[in-house]
């Protein structure tokens, strides 16, 4: 069981890293999904919004001023899974 976790974990840190090389300012979620999706083709809109989330958490560490862009698409990302 532990291992599945450790798994997704692994999974959603890759998605989160392809995420911070792919977000751009004023990216849509939609757009930014589908830019995932290309690297990751089964990740799901729920572990990309995670995984956004992930990366605004790292971001915050060591880039403050791309933080706040992070954490609105990841909301927006995760708004767009729940529709």
């Amino acid at each position: 069981m532990c291992d599945a976790r450790e798994k997704k974990l692994k999974e959603i840190e890759a998605i989160a890293a392809a995420i911070r090389e792919i977000v751009i300012p004023g990216m849509k979620p939609k757009e930014l999904i589908e830019a995932v999706r290309a690297r990751h083709p089964e990740a799901s809109k729920k572990e990309v919004a995670r995984a956004a989330f992930l990366a605004v958490i790292h971001s915050a560490e060591f880039t403050p001023d791309d933080t706040q862009a992070l954490h609105d698409m990841a909301m927006d990302t995760r708004d767009v899974d729940q529709a």
